[in-house]
C-alpha cells in the first residue's frame, strides 16, 4: 500500500541531508497527505492525528511508517524538500491517471495568492501560486509559484511550455488572453479558447459590434441552457461563428477561427440582470461546446476555493515559503484523490463528509487510496 502512494515522491530532491534517518522525507509525505485527506487543515493537527495510538498502529500496519517525528521534526522535513521536485513528481503522477477520452478535455488556468503571506514579514512578496487543472475531473495537474500576481502571465506561460498539453483545449481568463500565450498553446497542438475583455479593447469592441448587430447575430449558430439553484434562474445562451474574416485581429492570433458570446441571465427575487462575455478560440466550437468549455474555466477556482474552506490556506501562518508551497502541494493531492475516489464510486457525499469519515477511522482512508 505504501508504494501506491508514494512510489512517485520516494525520489524528491531535498535542499541538503540530515542526521534523522529514524524519520524519511517520503514518510512525511505520506503522514502529510493522509492527514490532509481526513481534512486537516495544517501541519500541528496532523502530528496531533498521526501520534494517536489507533493512528501509529494504521500506518505502521498499512503504510511501514514505524515513527513518527516530532512536530517541529515534521516541519523541518518539510523545509528540507524543494518545491521544484516535488512538483516534478507531482506531475508525473497526475499524469499517470489523466483519462485517454474521445472528448477534448479541458485544462483551466488560474493563479491564486496566498492570503496570510501578504503582510508577513519574510516574505518579500506574496505567494502567487499558479495552478493548471484538468477541469472535467477537477484534478490538479500542476503549479508554480511566483512573487506576487503581477508575475502570472510569464508564469502560465512558462508551465504551458512544461505540460503535455496535447489534444486538449486550454482556457484561461482575460488576464491570459495574450498572443503569445495563444501561441504556445497551439505549438503544443492544443486548442485555447480565451475570454476577451478591456485589456484588448479593439478586439473586445469589434466582436462586441458584430454580436450585438441583430441581423449578423441570427447569422450565428445559438443554443441556450437553463438551470435553477437555491430560487436563482440562470439562462445562458451561447453564439458561435467562424465566419471572421471581417476581423482584421484575426491575423495577430494563431490560428484564430472562431468566436462566441455568451449572454448569461439571472432571475432572483430581487429581479432580473444580465452580462456578456466574448471568446476567440482557435477550435471551430458548437454554441454547446463554447458553453462547456466556458463553464469549466471556474474548475480551478473551485480548487481554490477548497484549499481555503477544507483547509484554511489563507490563514496557514508557516512563515518558511518552501513549506508554504509544499503544503499546498500535498493539499492538493488530497483533494485529487478524494475527487478520483468520488468520480470512479460514483459517491454523491460532499467532501467534508468523505474526509470526516476518514477522520473517524483512518481505515476509511484506504477506500481513497483503492481507486
Amino acid at each position: 500500500m505504501k508504494n501506491g502512494i508514494t512510489e512517485y515522491f520516494e525520489e524528491v530532491e531535498i535542499t541538503k541531508e540530515y542526521d534523522g534517518y529514524y524519520y524519511s522525507v517520503s514518510e512525511a509525505i505520506t503522514v502529510v497527505i493522509l492527514g490532509s485527506i481526513c481534512g486537516l487543515k495544517n501541519v500541528s493537527q496532523i502530528h496531533q492525528w498521526a501520534e494517536d495510538d489507533r493512528v501509529k498502529e494504521f500506518l505502521k500496519e498499512k503504510f511501514a511508517i514505524n515513527r513518527i517525528p516530532s512536530y517541529y521534526w515534521l516541519l523541518c522535513l518539510l523545509k528540507l524538500i524543494k518545491p521544484d521536485s516535488l512538483n516534478r513528481s507531482f506531475v508525473e503522477w497526475a499524469y499517470s491517471f489523466m483519462p485517454q477520452m474521445a472528448e477534448k478535455q479541458t485544462i483551466s488556468l488560474d493563479g491564486k495568492t496566498v492570503c496570510s503571506t501578504v503582510q508577513m514579514d519574510k516574505y518579500e512578496s506574496p505567494l502567487h501560486i499558479i495552478s493548471a487543472q484538468l477541469s472535467e475531473m477537477g484534478i490538479t495537474l500542476a503549479q508554480r509559484s511566483v512573487a506576487g500576481k503581477s508575475n502570472e502571465l510569464v508564469a502560465v506561460q512558462e508551465l504551458l511550455k512544461e505540460l503535455n498539453i496535447k489534444g486538449t483545449m486550454v482556457v484561461a481568463d482575460a488576464l491570459n488572453c495574450q498572443k503569445d500565450t495563444a501561441e504556445i498553446i497551439v505549438d503544443g497542438k492544443a486548442d485555447y479558447l480565451l475570454c476577451v475583455k478591456d485589456n484588448h479593447p479593439n478586439l473586445k469592441r469589434d466582436i462586441s459590434d458584430y454580436v450585438q448587430d441583430e441581423s449578423l447575430l441570427k447569422t450565428m449558430e445559438k443554443l441556450s441552457k437553463t438551470e435553477k439553484n437555491r430560487g436563482r434562474i440562470e439562462t445562458r445562451t451561447a453564439f458561435v461563428t467562424t465566419d471572421i474574416e471581417w476581423l482584421e485581429q484575426r491575423k495577430d492570433w494563431k490560428k484564430l477561427c472562431c468566436i462566441g458570446a455568451i449572454h448569461t441571465e439571472f432571475e432572483t427575487k430581487k429581479g432580473k440582470s444580465s452580462e456578456w462575455h466574448y471568446y476567440i478560440s482557435s477550435c471551430p466550437l458548437t454554441p454547446e461546446q463554447l458553453l462547456h468549455h466556458a463553464r469549466m474555466e471556474w474548475s480551478v477556482e473551485s480548487m481554490h476555493w477548497l484549499l481555503d474552506v477544507h483547509f484554511e490556506e489563507d490563514w496557514c501562518r508557516v512563515e518558511d515559503k518552501d513549506i508554504q508551497q509544499n503544503l499546498n502541494m500535498l493539499r492538493k493531492i488530497a483533494l485529487n484523490l478524494i475527487k478520483l475516489y468520488k468520480s470512479e464510486t460514483g459517491s454523491k457525499k460532499a467532501l467534508s463528509k468523505i474526509m470526516f469519515d476518514c477522520l473517524l477511522n483512518p481505515r476509511n482512508i484506504l477506500r481513497i487510496l483503492d481507486h
